[in-house]
């Protein structure tokens, strides 16, 4: 993770970056849950880069999760479901 964040920074190409900072966030989640507030760091970054980039498909919160009219089969719709019933119980 650390070298595509790296790769990122110096060849400016950010198609992605904010996914990096999605999964970022994961990984540290996965290590331990101590990491909680990190990984909130890293899905806020994930989050404002998506906006700025006007980027639906790697901003999927509340707010954006809500704008879809359709598509709720499809795997990032149903992923965002799950971590936003997640977050609603404290977890």
């Amino acid at each position: 993770m650390t070298e595509a964040l790296a790769f990122v920074e110096k060849t400016e190409e950010r198609f992605c970056e904010a996914e990096l900072r999605r999964l970022q966030g994961e990984l540290l989640l996965q290590q331990s849950p101590d990491n909680a507030t990190e990984a909130e760091a890293c899905f806020q970054k994930a989050l404002d880069l998506a906006q700025h980039q006007q980027a639906k498909s790697w901003e999927l919160l509340a707010p954006v999760y809500d704008w879809f009219t359709e598509g709720f089969d499809t795997a990032d719709l149903k992923d965002a479901k799950a971590l936003l019933d997640e977050l609603a119980e404290g977890g």
